[in-house]
C-alpha cells in the first residue's frame, strides 16, 4: 500500500491533537522504515542477542507514547525523534552491557560480538555517541545530519526538509561529519590502545 508523506503527516498532527485512531492507523504506515533503520542497525549483532530489531521498535513505540506534547511537523519530522529515540535506547544499552561486563556479570564477548550499529565490523556504538556530542559543540548540524542519516535512515532530501536546509548542505555535512567522525574514532582507538 503506498501511503503519502501527507497522509503520514495528517495523521500524526491527528494523533498529536489526542486522537488514537490516528495513532493506530499510522503504526503499521511508519513501522516499515522504523524496521529497516533497526534492521539495519542490529545487522551486525549475534543471533540470540537480547536487544532484538523488534524489541528496539517497540521500545521506540513506548517512548514515542510519552512525547505526546510533540507538534509534529512531517513525516520527516517523525522519523527524526524517532532517531533520537533509538540512538539513546542503544547508547542505553550498549553502555548498561558495558557496566555489566565491567562488574564482571556478563560472560567475555570478542569485539566482533559486540553491539554493533552497521555492518562495519569495528563500529563501537557508545564512542560514536562520544565522537556524535564532541562534534556537536564543533557543528551541531552536522551532528544533526548523521544522526537523522545514520540512527533516523533518513535520506538526503528528507534530512535536508527536517534541518531547513538544502541537499546540497546536508551532502555536504554529510561528507565532512564522516571524515570528522573517522578521525575521532581512530583516535580514539589508537588512544585506547
Amino acid at each position: 500500500m503506498s501511503v503519502s508523506p501527507v497522509d503520514v503527516t495528517r495523521l500524526l498532527r491527528a494523533w498529536s491533537d489526542g486522537n488514537e485512531e490516528a495513532l493506530r492507523t499510522l503504526t503499521p504506515l511508519v513501522y516499515q522504515q522504523l524496521h529497516s533503520a533497526a534492521r539495519r542497525y542490529m545487522a551486525g549483532e549475534r543471533p540470540g542477542h537480547t536487544l532484538q530489531t523488534t524489541a528496539l521498535i517497540h521500545e521506540t513505540y513506548l517512548r514515542l507514547v510519552d512525547v505526546r506534547q510533540v507538534k509534529w511537523q512531517s513525516r520527516a519530522h517523525f522519523f527524526a525523534i524517532c532517531a533520537q529515540l533509538m540512538r539513546r535506547i542503544l547508547i542505553e544499552f550498549a553502555r548498561a552491557r558495558g557496566s555489566q561486563k565491567r562488574r564482571g556479570d556478563a560472560p567475555h564477548v570478542d569485539l566482533d560480538e559486540a553491539l554493533i550499529v552497521s555492518s562495519e565490523p569495528d563500529i563501537d556504538l557508545v564512542a560514536l555517541d562520544e565522537a556524535l556530542k564532541r562534534l556537536e559543540h564543533v557543528d551541531e548540524r552536522q551532528s544533526r545530519v548523521v544522526e537523522l542519516r545514520f540512527f533516523g535512515g533518513l535520506d538526503v532530501k528528507e534530512t535536508a526538509e527536517v534541518l531547513k536546509v538544502s541537499v546540497d548542505t546536508v551532502m555536504r555535512d554529510w561528507k565532512l561529519a564522516k571524515v570528522w567522525l573517522f578521525r575521532e574514532l581512530c583516535r580514539g582507538t589508537r588512544d585506547g590502545a
